[in-house]
């Protein structure tokens, strides 16, 4: 049995206690957050036995093996590393810190511990993006010449996730003093990774960001509404690919939505999430001339959820893992620098100290 805790009680944790506490062999024994009437209404909805507002209390239990790391943005790295340090191997959620340096400094702590670490890109679980990179990998499509992504919401317009103005676990996210990213780093991570895990590493980006005003003085009671809620990238891949890639909470129209297509010199796939999870859009061969499309049914595939508590039991640490989001962060840098000089950067490699010009 796997005794896992999770480590914040908003909206997402309730995801991962509702997937952990399916699988069999895994047990979520405990929820810690600073609230505690938060975290013992939490603990009630997911039967969950033992609640703590003490990180360092809930950590000390030598019968938890495994936590969640479900917490906003700027506080992953603490916990992360508290969790580390206790020996506990760490799902984190996305991104995996606010900075590559910190970032590169969990991945490090993680790797140095032998701990089980995976950062939750979840959109990795569906089949239609682990069948697009084996086609790609294949040569189906052959050389990638050019990658097409995109990430839309619209909670910004639509309520139907709540309300942004009044809610504190959206609220944060349009903030910059309370730890966000903006949409660059909360989603954008996301169709980063969802472009680049079957093209391969971004090399050189180009970045406009944009805040647009939202409120009088835009700001709401305690939160400054600062943070980036557009992102337009343009990049390059490591094998010489172009790529548009963008990311907001403005697409009237689109709840969840991402959509990644990928075109080589031999054909060409497409992913729509908001179609179908299992399908893939293929057109090579034959359909390359008349412009014909086939839809594809792909294999299912674990989620990160199975794949972290596999990982627990065999030793074998899964993708993606913490050197994947200090990856990802290089890149999320590199836009941002990217964006406050107007200019085309070069994504740093671990051993290289900061973005470079392009």
């Amino acid at each position: 049995m796997i005794r896992l805790a999770i480590i914040g009680a908003g909206s997402m944790a309730g995801e991962h206690a509702k997937h952990f506490g399916a699988l069999e062999g895994v047990e979520v024994v405990a929820v810690c957050d600073l609230d505690a009437d938060k975290a013992r209404g939490f603990a009630d909805r997911h039967g969950i036995a033992a609640v703590y507002t003490d990180l360092e209390a809930m950590l000390a239990r030598d019968d938890i093996q495994a936590v969640s790391n479900v917490t906003p943005d700027g506080v992953h790295k603490a916990i992360s590393l508290a969790a580390i340090a206790a020996g506990k191997h760490i799902l984190c959620e996305k991104p995996l810190a606010t900075n590559a340096a910190d970032a590169e400094e969990m991945a490090e702590a993680a790797r140095r511990a032998g701990v089980i670490n995976m950062i939750n890109l979840s959109y990795r679980d569906a089949p239609a993006i682990q069948h697009a990179r084996d086609l790609i990998a294949s040569g189906a499509i052959g050389r990638v010449m050019h990658v097409d992504a995109s990430y839309l919401q619209s909670w910004l317009v639509s309520h139907a996730w709540g309300r942004w103005d009044s809610d504190s676990q959206w609220l944060w996210r349009l903030s910059e003093a309370h730890g966000s990213k903006g949409v660059l780093g909360d989603v954008g991570v996301h169709i980063l990774d969802f472009a680049s895990f079957p093209v391969g590493d971004i090399t050189r980006v180009n970045c406009q960001l944009k805040c647009f005003d939202k409120a009088p003085g835009n700001r709401i009671g305690d939160y400054i509404l600062d943070a980036n809620d557009s992102a337009l990238m343009r990049v390059e891949f490591a094998g010489g690919a172009l790529g548009t890639i963008q990311a907001t909470r403005w697409a009237t129209g689109h709840l969840n939505s991402l959509k990644l297509s990928v075109y080589g010199d031999k054909g060409a796939v497409s992913v729509v999430l908001d179609d179908a999870k299992d399908r893939v859009l293929t057109c090579f061969g034959d359909d390359i001339h008349p412009a014909n499309w086939t839809s594809v049914e792909c294999s299912q595939t674990p989620s990160i959820y199975q794949r972290f508590i596999a990982g627990i039991v065999s030793g074998h640490n899964d993708q993606p893992d913490f050197a994947r989001g200090a990856a990802l962060q290089r890149v999320l840098d590199a836009c941002f620098l990217a964006d406050s000089q107007d200019r085309s950067v070069v994504v740093t490699t671990t051993s290289d100290k900061a973005p470079l010009p392009a």
